[in-house]
Formats: structure tokens, sequence, C-alpha cells
């Protein structure tokens, strides 16, 4: 199931790895077609110039390709396995509650495409704060530097596999 062991590979569900690879297949099918003919209708209207449509289908068709481009390396890169073990210790694929500075918080550790719609803070193992508590377990009290130079004293109350 794994696909690269790469520094910059992604921890996915297999959900979310199929969730994913069922929109690429759409966008780089059913979704390309579509704005073709959206294009080539809009261009049948005439002045390209002062052609709304035309320039909106033009657009959304920039959208669609960084999509594709975004999805086929995040795919390409991704690392795709079971939920992390419940076993408290951080690392990619847990929600982990932590008081942060003094606040507590709740988020999912790793990408933005594991937790889907939801409205779910993701902070990346990568980011500062990521990369501070990974390895860490629950009760456990850190600091990490945050890009502004200041210390942030970070506790774990609890990491859990997330269900999304």
């Amino acid at each position: 199931m794994s696909t690269t062991n790469s520094a910059t590979a992604a921890w996915l569900t297999q959900e979310a790895f199929d969730r994913l690879k069922a929109e690429l297949d759409h966008l780089s099918g059913a979704g390309r077609a579509d704005i073709v003919q959206k294009i080539e209708a809009a261009r049948q209207e005439g002045d390209l110039k002062e052609n709304g449509g035309y320039h909106a289908a033009k657009e959304e068709q920039g959208k669609i390709e960084a999509r594709i481009r975004q999805l086929t390396e995040l795919l390409r890169d991704a690392h795709v396995g079971e939920a992390p073990a419940d076993d408290g210790i951080v690392e990619p694929g847990m929600l982990v509650v932590a008081k942060i500075a003094g606040d507590e918080e709740r988020f999912l550790l790793g990408s933005r495409e594991i937790a889907g719609d939801s409205d779910l803070d993701v902070f990346s193992e990568k980011s500062p704060l990521g990369s501070a508590i990974v390895g860490h377990k629950e009760g456990d009290k850190l600091s990490y530097t945050a890009p502004n130079g200041k210390d942030i004293a970070v506790e774990i109350i609890s990491a859990k596999p997330y269900a999304g």
C-alpha cells in the first residue's frame, strides 16, 4: 500500500486516497471534457476580448488543471496506510488535543486532504508545531520556536487516531 518513503510524502488513509483518486479521475476525464465544451461554446459567441463567459471558462480551466497537478503530485508521493496505533504517541493521522501557550486546541496532524470537508484545524507534521510534537506522548510538556522567534509551551493532552 505504501507508494513511497520520501520525506515529502503525505500520510493518507486508504479512504482519503480513494476519494482523492476518484476526484483526480473525474477532473482528468469528464471535468476536462466539460470545460472544453464550455470554452468552445463561449468561443462561438464571438469577440473573445469582451466575452465574459469565455474568460470565466478559461479561468475555471486553469483551476482544474492546477488541482489535477496538485492531486497527481500528492497521490504519487502519498504514504497510504491504516490509521496509526492508538498508543497516545503523536504521529501523522492523529487527532491531537494540546494546551498551546495556555489555550487548549484540537487539531489533526497531517494533510488537509485527510480531513476532507470537516472544519477541523489541520497542522502539517512539517510545520514548526507539528515537527515539535511528533513522537511525543500524552502528558509530555515541551516547547517549540514559532516562526516569529517566540518559544511556545505545549502540553500534549491526548492523541487518538483520526476516524474521519
